[in-house]
């Protein structure tokens, strides 16, 4: 009697053990991604040529926009506006004693004392000279232009991540001098398998977690975060991200945005993300309450 029993309880345990492993593993309610920090970068280049003649910033300095990063040599520059300037003044006068020859003409010509092809020859040569002189004003702001054009500044705030050129350099317009890394914003650019889109939403929150301790805790530094973009096309995951899944899976891209970031995160260092989807679940059922 006694083997039969312990042969119906080995039966048993078989049997519950073989159900639970034909079971779905249950989802996880912590998605942990692999990412990297992504900062935008931005390209600074003379709109015009020239001698390059002051750099005021060295690589790893902070710049704040309008911050005066470089200058050409501008003296061509400055030449031709005085000069632009100074044919103003010259086709402003020619209008000035065209219209008065004209004024001067007109009673004669209502009187037909003058022929009227004279008459048309005053006003052709009025409207000419009104002309040349509006072409002196906009050729004048043009030369502006290209004086203003030889500094270039700061576009946003950001780091100066490559010196590229220095003074005396001979530049063509378009020639980098500078690479600015932008101080904002900071994101996350981490691939999410497919099994868990249906779990992240826009604004989703997220910590991001940097490999690097704070030498005051003890403790790998974090970051509040928020899910800000969901690409809406798959892809293969990317050889440089690590995750725990096959490399050949079909992954969606996410951009997760840091809500303060701080000079300790650095473009393209590694992070982890955490998101907290039972806290996404709840924040969503207390949405749809109201």
């Amino acid at each position: 009697m006694k083997k039969i029993l312990s042969a119906a309880i080995l039966i048993l345990a078989a049997g519950t053990g073989w159900f639970f492993l034909r079971q779905e593993p249950l989802p996880q309610t912590v998605l942990t991604l692999y990412g990297n920090v992504d900062i935008r970068q931005v390209d600074i280049s003379f709109k015009v040529s020239g001698l390059l003649q002051n750099m005021y910033f060295e690589e790893g300095n902070q710049v704040k926009k309008g911050d005066l990063l470089a200058s050409l040599d501008d003296r061509d520059y400055r030449e031709n506006y005085q000069k632009s300037l100074s044919e103003i003044k010259r086709y402003e006068a020619k209008m000035k004693e065209a219209a008065s020859v004209l004024e001067t003409h007109r009673p004669l010509c209502a009187k037909n004392i003058t022929s009227q092809r004279d008459c048309i020859s005053y006003t052709n040569a009025r409207d000419e000279a009104a002309a040349a002189y509006e072409s002196a004003i906009i050729n004048s702001k043009y030369e502006k232009n290209l004086l203003d054009d030889t500094k270039v500044y700061a576009p946003a705030d950001g780091i100066v991540s490559s010196r590229i050129q220095e003074p005396g350099a001979m530049l063509l317009a378009g020639q980098l001098i500078y690479t600015i890394t932008k101080t904002e914003p900071v994101w996350i650019r981490a691939y999410i398998p497919e099994i868990y889109l249906g779990n992240i939403a826009y604004g989703t929150e997220a910590v991001v977690i940097t490999d690097s301790a704070d030498p005051q805790t003890g403790r790998k530094r974090e970051y509040a975060a928020r899910v800000g973009y969901i690409s809406p096309v798959a892809e293969f995951t990317p050889k440089t991200v690590q995750t725990e899944d096959l490399r050949t899976d079909l992954v969606y891209r996410l951009n997760i945005y840091l809500d303060n970031p701080d000079r300790f995160v650095r473009q393209g260092m590694p992070v982890t993300v955490k998101i907290d989807l039972n806290r996404q679940e709840r924040a969503d059922d207390g949405n749809n309450l109201h």
